[in-house]
């Protein structure tokens, strides 16, 4: 049987407090009983997935193409494609039902509550416009600063994210970039406004695996700075082995396994989750996993 390594388990023991230490504070994300419903075809292309984030946590969704991630996190953004629809169950963002949401309301909380970080980041920053004025426009709409005092914000930002030179990158347009470079400055941006959840849909999938890490050591760092909780989506386990506390496996729109990342790893209980990982080991998963004994 394929089981973590010591320092692996040490790491997940220390993100999941011991029982009865501290009451847990109240969700920022619920998802409950989601199921979204394709009016194509008249069936669930989610069935029932269901999870509760609290501050400074992080749920990882993995699964193969297809799957379901990316629907349910669309959900919970308020952004599925006009074919789909939630069609059961409820999305709670800090303490409000979405289906109570207006568009001025959502408005207000993208950004500013629930943000995203997709895989693809240049598809969701403007090349016409140097990348510091699209994260000083976030600062100015969300916040309501000035511009000298957006601009100083976004420059505040582009150091969080750890670019250097965030005086050069700031008057940069897209092109001028690399990938990590541009994932750092959509994260700048996502941020911007303070959320207090981040979803990152593949957010490291298109990267090398030394830029992967260092967003992955971002991603946690803000996590334990700022409270921020996480969503992480990903087919890679690697990615949640290191990251998560608590992840579901889906397949084919359903939760297979759901639990704390440390025992779902250590004694998967379904079999796509053994056959997940006996994949995922020659890919960066085994320096997570101990070696596994002779029969």
């Amino acid at each position: 049987m394929t089981t973590l390594s010591p320092n692996t388990l040490r790491a997940a023991t220390r993100r999941t407090p011991p029982p009865g230490t501290t009451a847990s504070p109240p969700p920022v994300l619920s998802v409950r009983d989601v199921r979204i419903g394709d009016r194509v075809t008249g069936r669930d292309a989610v069935h029932g997935v269901g999870f509760e984030l609290t501050p400074g946590r992080t749920v990882g969704i993995v699964g193969e193409s297809g799957s379901g991630k990316t629907l349910t996190c669309r959900a919970a953004l308020g952004i599925l494609p006009d074919r789909f629809e939630v069609s059961g169950g409820s999305v709670e963002i800090d303490g409000t039902d979405i289906a109570t949401l207006t568009p001025h309301r959502w408005t207000e909380l993208r950004g500013a509550t629930i943000s995203a970080v997709f895989q693809d980041p240049a598809s969701y920053l403007n090349p016409s416009l140097r990348v510091g004025a699209q994260i000083a426009e976030v600062v100015r709409v969300k916040k309501g600063l000035g511009r000298r005092e957006a601009r100083h914000r976004a420059l505040q930002l582009l150091r969080a994210v750890r670019l250097h030179d965030p005086e050069l990158v700031y008057g940069q347009y897209t092109y001028e970039l690399s990938g990590g470079m541009l994932q750092r400055v959509l994260i700048a941006a996502a941020i911007a406004a303070d959320p207090r959840v981040l979803i990152a849909d593949e957010a490291t999938t298109a990267l090398d695996v030394t830029v992967q890490a260092e967003i992955l050591d971002l991603l946690a760092d803000l996590r334990e700075r700022t409270g921020l909780a996480l969503v992480v989506v990903s087919h890679d386990l690697a990615v949640v082995a290191q990251l998560c506390d608590e992840v579901l496996v889906m397949r084919r729109g359903e939760v297979v396994e759901q639990g704390p990342t440390a025992s779902v790893l250590n004694d998967p209980r379904h079999e796509y989750t053994r056959l997940l990982i006996a994949e995922h080991e020659q890919y960066g998963l085994e320096k997570f996993l101990a070696p596994k004994e002779n029969a």
